[in-house]
């Protein structure tokens, strides 16, 4: 691919791959989010309790951080197309095995191998977005491919879970959604291809092709602020998105389409977030988004936890909540981290970002929510996603600049003067 020159920039392969990736990551949140809508109807049939929805949620998220954690690594030294495709193979047929689960053991570990695939191709995924984008398209690009997630799995996949409940068993659910998977599968094989790391390294701040160590990463200031912050966002995504269904129908007792009408806010949210704030960061710099997206979270989760039975008041706090978590999602598992390390280390950067993230803010997170839940209420959850949403800010408020539009100001500002 020419990738060095403005001049010869292949845009053409540029949207084949953010699409392709796009649908990818799609998947991988009908895959995820799909079981959460269903937890209502599981609840029955399985006879498990709150406390068992958080571990399920859990396992899930910490086989996914501990597989971005090693697999992130290792897509920086083979090549993002031997982690990506078998990682797509792998969770598109797990997730139709979700449907062959008979109790919390079985599903647990189901949902765990799932989280592994899924936790390989995140990281991968997003690097190799980078690695196809123009520089001045890392935000809005990234941004296109994470919003597929909460788009197909947060937002169309509640409202089209619910009706399929009212004319197959939860079970069929899940084994409609591996042939979509691996059709795209086969699509990413023929057109993907690695890129080298000369040609990479035009997509980081410093440049820098060599090779370094796995550890080097932590040396970036980005990088451990990151994973900070992805605790802090994957608290409010992960605890919202796991009882939040159960919330809605137990607590502020509304309907199965109610809820599934609600959820779906996740999903809006989520996307137009995912569009719309990575993308202005490209012109304004990722640092003053972060920062009002963690001030216009906190506003919206407080309203959201303090609004009662009215379905289309909750659904426009949720967008709100979602909206600019999400975004802060984006920024931190993309540019900010990538864009501040050496190109042999951008993947491993994202993957201790995610790998980290997940395994406590997505694993022991809902957990803690689950444990909430059943000895105190389940209202209080919401108050774990505010507690966070007030240590990212901080985190946010200490990151450095690395949107190349704003570097390159700064620099020249600096000149001048």
């Amino acid at each position: 691919m020419k990738n060095k020159l403005n001049s010869d920039w292949d845009t053409a392969y540029e949207w084949k791959v953010v699409i392709l990736l796009s649908l990818g990551f799609g998947l991988v949140g009908v895959d995820r989010f799909m079981i959460m809508p269903l937890f209502p109807v599981m609840m029955k049939d399985l006879k498990l309790d709150y406390q068992d929805l958080g571990h399920i949620t859990g396992a899930l998220s910490i086989a996914w951080g501990i597989s971005a954690l090693f697999m992130g690594n290792l897509s920086d030294r083979i090549g993002h197309r031997k982690v990506i495709i078998p990682a797509m193979i792998a969770f598109s047929l797990l997730a139709g095995a979700s449907g062959l689960a008979s109790g919390v053991g079985s599903l647990i570990m189901i949902r765990a191998l799932i989280g592994f695939a899924e936790g390989a191709y995140t990281p991968a995924s997003i690097t190799a977005t980078i690695d196809a984008s123009k520089p001045a398209r890392h935000g809005l690009n990234v941004g296109i491919q994470q919003a597929a997630l909460p788009l197909l799995g947060l937002g169309i996949a509640p409202i089209a879970v619910t009706q399929l409940l009212k004319v197959i068993p939860w079970h069929w659910v899940f084994a409609m959604v591996s042939v979509p998977g691996l059709i795209l599968c086969a699509l990413v094989y023929k057109i993907l291809h690695n890129t080298s790391a000369e040609a990479a390294a035009v997509h980081t701040e410093n440049h820098d092709s060599s090779d370094h160590k796995w550890h080097d990463a932590l040396r970036y200031r980005n990088v451990p602020l990151s994973i900070i912050g992805m605790l802090c966002w994957l608290t409010c995504l992960i605890v919202l998105s796991a009882l939040l269904p159960n919330y809605l129908t137990d607590f502020l007792h509304l309907t199965l389409e109610q809820m599934g009408f609600v959820l779906s806010a996740i999903g809006i949210g989520g996307t137009l977030g995912g569009l719309t704030f990575p993308a202005l960061s490209d012109r304004l710099g990722r640092k003053p988004v972060m920062m009002i997206s963690v001030i216009g979270a906190f506003a919206a989760l407080w309203s959201l936890s303090n609004t009662g039975p009215n379905p289309t008041v909750l659904f426009f706090w949720l967008m709100m909540a979602i909206f600019f978590v999400f975004s802060m999602i984006t920024l931190t598992v993309g540019p900010i981290s990538a864009e501040a390390v050496p190109a042999k280390l951008m993947t491993t950067a994202s993957g201790l970002v995610i790998g980290i993230g997940e395994i406590f803010g997505g694993g022991v997170a809902p957990s803690v929510a689950g444990y909430v839940a059943k000895n105190f209420g389940i209202q209080y959850i919401m108050h774990l996603g505010m507690a966070a949403l007030i240590i990212g800010f901080i985190v946010s408020a200490l990151l450095d600049e690395t949107a190349p539009a704003r570097v390159v100001a700064v620099v020249k500002k600096g000149a001048v003067s």
